[in-house]
């Protein structure tokens, strides 16, 4: 999706005589060297063009390098970041968003670590249940559609083998300090949706030094389908059986190993704790009060 948009991209760049230097790479550890190589010479703001794993596998190429500012011109399937970012999912017309509305702010993200002592940060939503599950078909078989559909068939295709997961959570920032059930899914995000509009959090900010912890009870058949409609329309969840928390810390086990995934990219295995990291990057969005020019 990015090669497609990257010829747009540069025709945009040499039309609106944007100082700027393309560089491509095949996987996502040679972005992260790409990117790191940028941040050492200097650079002061790199772009990722691609989905919210693309723009992950830059947070954590440059987190704690004060003097760079990173952001994300959506080619993905997802993009759930940039659509909390304020950005158009068109590229080109978040690239130009970005050069006349945008400002680089402190954003917060969320600091993962698995039972291997795997670290990551990420921006915008993790979890372990149906959702790391459809992740790995979102990211196999259905990779080449976009939005919701992918993973809305993911999670179909994924629901064939699952079974609900016993979770147990100690949650830190929030009145509850414990919380355990059979969950379908068990989100921790940053922004109020993922899985390419899936609305798990529509509360989340970026910005409030807190996350967002979403329990989702393991549902019947029946009862996932009665919600389906909605979720494919809008990205709602209607249903009583569904907990949210805002926390600072959470701790996360599960009856047996399961994975966790962030942006749609498998981490590592439980129990894992997840953390905010207030601040973490300056990252280029538009805020509500610029999304439109004076007198627009």
């Amino acid at each position: 999706m990015g090669r497609e948009a990257l010829p747009r991209l540069k025709s945009f760049a040499a039309e609106k005589h944007w100082s700027a230097e393309f560089r491509s790479a095949e996987t996502s550890a040679e972005f992260a060297q790409v990117a790191r190589e940028e941040a050492a010479t200097g650079r002061a703001r790199i772009f990722a063009l691609g989905g919210d794993g693309t723009f992950q596998a830059l947070l954590n190429a440059v987190a704690g390098n004060a003097g760079v500012s990173i952001g994300v011109l959506p080619a993905g399937g997802g993009n759930d970041l940039a659509a909390a970012l304020g950005l158009p999912m068109d590229p080109v017309r978040a690239a130009e968003m970005i050069l006349t509305r945008a400002q680089a702010v402190a954003l917060d993200a969320a600091r993962v670590r698995t039972a291997d002592g795997t670290e990551r940060l990420y921006m915008g939503g993790g979890g372990v249940g149906l959702d790391a599950e459809a992740a790995r078909f979102a990211s196999g078989v259905y990779r080449k559609l976009r939005g919701r559909s992918r993973y809305l068939l993911s999670a179909i295709r994924a629901l064939g083998g699952f079974r609900g997961i016993g979770v147990s959570v100690s949650l830190e920032g929030a009145e509850q300090t414990f919380l355990q059930g059979m969950a379908l899914v068990l989100g921790v995000l940053n922004t109020p949706s993922y899985g390419g509009g899936l609305r798990l959090a529509p509360k989340a900010s970026l910005e409030d030094g807190r996350l967002d912890l979403v329990l989702l009870e393991n549902l019947s058949a029946f009862e996932i389908a009665q919600i389906l409609p909605r979720l494919a329309i809008s990205g709602e969840i209607r249903t009583e059986r569904i907990q949210r928390h805002c926390v600072t810390r959470a701790r996360i086990e599960t009856e047996r190993p399961c994975a966790f995934h962030a942006d749609g990219e498998i981490v590592g295995m439980t129990p894992v704790e997840v953390a905010v990291v207030p601040r973490a990057m300056r990252v280029w969005r538009v805020r509500p009060n610029l999304a439109r020019p004076a007198g627009g």
